[in-house]
């Protein structure tokens, strides 16, 4: 799965970790995030991130 950077902070969505403060399983692809799910760092809305090229 594709890790993906919030283009505003920095913060990286590893879907692996998911993201359970916001009560995102870990194994939850960026793809599957529900369409209010935001940066839990500084609340970029989805659409401000990009995937990430290793």
């Amino acid at each position: 799965m594709k890790k993906y950077e919030c283009i505003i902070c920095g913060y990286i969505y590893d879907p692996e970790k998911g993201d359970p403060d916001s009560g995102i399983e870990p194994g939850t692809s960026f793809e599957e995030l529900p369409d209010d799910w935001a940066c839990p760092i500084c609340g970029a809305s989805k659409d401000q991130f990009e995937e990430l090229t290793e």
